[in-house]
């Protein structure tokens, strides 16, 4: 999955199915199955931790005033839930590693 400008869920599924030989449909379904769980544990603890990949959490970001940076005009930003992610140890030392393995 190299020179991707995004990777999707179908890329995900279309690298399962060209692994594994499953069919395609099914793999779509997998990982849309996985999308929503991860969605899923979110809305039900605000944190969601996979082993050896990382963690996603629920953040609380305040009201605040922003600006429309074309007209200058402030704005009153509302109060809203963000998902931060951090990524593990091992994800990390894989990104940073010279030949990214």
């Amino acid at each position: 999955m190299t020179g991707l400008d995004n990777i999707t869920r179908f890329h995900i599924a279309e690298s399962i199915h060209n692994e594994f030989g499953l069919p395609k449909k099914d793999c779509i379904d997998f990982v849309s199955d996985i999308i929503d769980i991860i969605i899923e544990g979110l809305q039900n603890s605000e944190k969601v931790k996979i082993h050896n990949f990382g963690t996603f959490v629920i953040r609380n970001k305040k009201s605040r005033i922003g600006r429309n940076p074309k007209t200058k005009e402030e704005v009153m930003i509302d109060e809203r839930k963000v998902v931060s992610f951090k990524a593990s140890k091992n994800v990390l030392k894989y990104l940073n590693s010279s030949d990214g393995k």
